[in-house]
């Protein structure tokens, strides 16, 4: 029985799973290797900490996001924790042979026995496009062409394309999946498209900018599109497997936040507006107290407590009518401990509070306060009888033996 149902504050609307999203973002001026080692202990840390999934990206231009290879990186990190599911978060599906990126999670799937998802977009970069020598402007339409194939292939089909871009002969992967249904997802940001895609398929949906003004505004228009969808193609879609995404550092007070975020959210800020060009900040600002007042202010972003984590995570619950995973958008805002901490803040608070692991613990405790009174007098009834019985005992005359 799921004890969620029976408490007052649940609903099906609210994120029941949580995980981080990792592009990851990590500054050209600092070490590139201890940067992608501490993505790895990051992650392990999380499995510690019972989140339940971390989404790695592909990228490779800008000098700020460079994993190249999700596949490759979830490889190394599957080792190293136990139960934290892992997701390609996401294969720019437009720059690879779609059987390539098929019989990579495939043979993921098995390594890690199920802890793998397939994330896939059509990439998030267009420096990235432009050097394989792709049109940025055909990227969509590959994505959909690609993730055709692949939803054959992963469901054992033989099959035959030919297509600008690549070509299958009669082609069927030997190995199939471990998981009977290995999970794909499809990101969406602004325009319908990843929603369309997902219903079309039966796929995930992958909300990357869930908290931005302009998409929070969309959220239930492509919930909308994707069920519209699911229906005209025969399949199915759940919004149990939609995950949004966005940004957070939690500590124990606003004042405290905003203080640890001093410490990165400058060189963010620099690269969401001059390099990635997403105009999150507002032109103009130049301290980081202003930056984060501006990402709080709109929604964008929780720099303060859990409780306004919460709040957060209700508000998006609200606005898209309900989604099943929350996923933070992985940071340098703050230091490694500031950040280390922010994590096990949202993990002890936020958390609990959604999944309802302490609904049990929370009722024993309500109950018992209920009692409180009678049982107090109990007690100190059984306490003085006691008392009384023993003093009694010592008056009587001791038997003589034998």
């Amino acid at each position: 029985m799921n004890a969620n149902v029976n408490h007052p504050d649940w609903h099906p609307g609210r994120p029941t799973r949580f995980g981080l999203f990792i592009s990851p973002i990590h500054s050209p001026r600092e070490n590139a290797n201890l940067a992608l080692h501490r993505d790895t202990e990051l992650i392990k840390h999380l499995d510690w900490l019972g989140f339940d999934e971390a989404w790695i990206g592909e990228h490779h231009s800008t000098g700020w996001e460079f994993i190249s290879s999700p596949e490759v990186f979830i490889g190394h990190v599957a080792a190293q924790t136990t139960r934290i599911r892992l997701g390609t978060g996401v294969v720019s599906l437009p720059y690879h042979h779609p059987y390539h990126v098929a019989q990579r999670i495939v043979l993921l799937d098995h390594l890690t026995r199920g802890r793998v998802m397939l994330g896939l977009g059509p990439g998030a970069l267009a420096e990235d496009a432009l050097q394989l020598g792709i049109d940025p402007m055909d990227t969509r339409a590959r994505l959909e062409v690609g993730l055709g194939a692949i939803m054959a292939l992963l469901a054992g089909e033989r099959i035959s394309r030919e297509t600008d871009w690549f070509t299958l002969k009669d082609a069927k992967l030997q190995l199939l999946p471990y998981s009977p249904d290995l999970e794909v997802a499809v990101t969406a940001t602004f325009s319908p498209t990843g929603a369309r895609l997902a219903g079309k398929h039966g796929c995930s949906l992958l909300s990357l900018t869930a908290t931005q003004e302009k998409s929070t505004s969309l959220l239930s228009d492509h919930w909308r599109v994707a069920t519209e969808h699911s229906h005209e193609f025969g399949q199915s879609v759940n919004r149990k497997n939609w995950r949004l995404v966005g940004p957070m550092h939690l500590a124990e007070s606003e004042d405290e936040a905003r203080r640890d975020v001093s410490y990165g959210l400058g060189n963010w800020a620099h690269y969401m507006t001059k390099i990635a060009s997403l105009p999150v900040i507002p032109e103009g600002l130049t301290s980081t107290e202003d930056m984060a007042r501006a990402l709080t202010d709109t929604g964008y972003a929780v720099i303060g407590t859990p409780d306004q984590a919460i709040k957060q995570i209700e508000r998006l619950a609200q606005s898209s009518g309900g989604f099943g995973t929350f996923l933070l958008w992985a940071h340098d805002w703050a230091s490694r401990e500031a950040t280390s901490r922010s994590y096990e803040l949202f993990a002890r608070h936020v958390m609990p509070v959604f999944n309802r692991y302490n609904a049990s613990l929370i009722e024993s405790e309500a109950h018992s306060k209920a009692s409180a009174a009678q049982l107090i007098s109990q007690s100190a009834a059984a306490r003085q009888k006691a008392t009384t019985d023993y003093a009694a005992a010592q008056t009587r005359p001791l038997k003589k033996s034998g």
